[in-house]
């Protein structure tokens, strides 16, 4: 149906979208993979099949009980109950690629007993691998076959997939994401108000991956439902802002899932002060980090000024950086894409952009990027929705909070990229 989803009009086109969404939930894990991380990519994709995209659910069936205690005393050589105080058989969670037990820990070498510990026990799918490898043998097949359908090419489904693989191989092993939770508790050390599930070594293995069980609601609560409590609410988007932008312009190791799904939120019920604000500030755990992303230096100078000219609302330098965010940049009319930029930018800084912020700017041009098919490389493009993402929950819970101005502000602070440490240290002390 793909050929025709823009000639048959907008009836047909919904009903395209329902079948694709339909298509890819049964085909297996990576295929809804595959829609998850296109769903986060509006330079490859339109936003109209983002939208569809993102609703892809990552429950999954989950195995048999089984098979976990299987797998877990194959890969530590040891029986279940000589690890696990008591374990629950029924999965709290089952996503694509793994399900997660409650379990109480009872020792993590033979012979060394320990205060029990409440952990969360994730234990890979079987046969996940195969079926991976196998599904991106067919998707491969089907992305160059699309490369020479004309109606078919402006789905770009050969670039996608290849950036897609390394993201999905990351997810995978086990093992890497406990490797990326130590990263990131080195990172957040100093801070009080940011933290993540603990890897309990040696209990890590690609198939298996014993962590911390962190108890919290999600942040949904408090963007979608919690009525008042402006003082956590406003917190919450601080700590979120303050916590991407250290990722990013300090640590430049950044979580790559940061949906609100993947977000819980601890808060202690302090008294209230004279103004009504809660004393105790919230918690944030971010879970789930087998997505991450790094950029090399230019890629970090040129993104920094890219945000630079955003903020400035410059349209040729926006255009002109985000040409540079591709070592193999394949634009056929990088003039004609600069000029619709600027236009763009034009709209934003009139009487009628008011209404508009930075980030429904960043949104038009990731679909000029799209129209143009300009290449951006896959670590950027995740940054850059990273950023989007948060900054639309951060806007609900805080309407007042402006991300992008905190990152004009920081951004201005120095011209040398080196000198951002201690700046972002500075102003975002825990």
């Amino acid at each position: 149906m793909a050929p025709f989803a823009d000639s048959f009009g907008v009836e047909f086109r919904n009903k395209w979208l329902k079948c694709v969404h339909y298509t890819l939930e049964k085909a297996g894990p990576a295929f809804i993979k595959w829609g998850q991380w296109a769903a986060s990519r509006p330079d490859l994709f339109p936003s109209d099949l983002c939208t569809v995209l993102a609703e892809l659910q990552t429950k999954a069936p989950a195995h048999s009980y089984a098979y976990t205690k299987k797998t877990i005393e194959k890969a530590f050589g040891r029986l279940l109950p000589e690890i696990f105080e008591n374990f629950e058989e029924e999965p709290v969670a089952s996503g694509s690629i793994a399900q997660v037990h409650r379990a109480t820990l009872r020792f993590r070498h033979p012979g060394q007993r320990i205060k029990p510990i409440l952990v969360a026990v994730k234990v890979r799918h079987p046969g996940v691998s195969e079926a991976i490898r196998r599904d991106f043998i067919l998707l491969n097949i089907f992305a160059k076959m699309s490369a020479f359908i004309p109606t078919l090419k402006w789905l770009r489904l050969d670039e996608s997939i290849q950036q897609f693989a390394v993201f999905m191989m990351s997810q995978v092993d086990l093992s890497r994401e406990a490797a990326h939770l130590s990263r990131f508790i080195y990172n957040f050390r100093r801070w009080k108000d940011v933290s993540f599930p603990r890897p309990l070594y040696p209990l890590v293995h690609p198939a298996i991956l014993v962590e911390t069980f962190e108890h919290g609601e999600s942040i949904l609560h408090y963007v979608d439902e919690l009525e008042g409590h402006v003082g956590i609410k406003t917190g919450l988007a601080h700590i979120g802002t303050h916590a991407l932008l250290k990722m990013l312009l300090v640590d430049n190791f950044i979580h790559a899932d940061m949906h609100p799904g993947n977000i819980l939120v601890r808060v202690t019920q302090g008294k209230t002060s004279d103004t009504g604000l809660f004393k105790s500030k919230p918690h944030v755990i971010f879970l789930d980090v087998g997505m991450t992303a790094e950029l090399g230096k230019k890629d970090r100078v040129n993104l920094i000024e890219f945000f630079k000219a955003i903020a400035l609302q410059n349209g040729r330098a926006a255009a002109e950086h985000t040409l540079k965010f591709s070592k193999h940049q394949s634009c056929p009319n990088p003039a004609a894409f600069i000029k619709d930029v600027e236009k763009s930018f034009t709209l934003w800084r009139s009487a009628e952009g008011d209404s508009l912020n930075p980030a429904d700017c960043m949104q038009q041009l990731l679909e000029q990027v799209r129209r143009h098919r300009v290449n951006i490389d896959g670590n950027v493009c995740t940054v850059i929705v990273t950023t989007l993402v948060l900054e639309s929950w951060q806007r609900k819970l805080d309407p007042e909070y402006d991300v992008m101005h905190t990152l004009q502000n920081l951004l201005f602070k120095t011209d040398l990229v080196e000198d951002l440490f201690y700046t972002i240290e500075g102003l975002m002390a825990p």
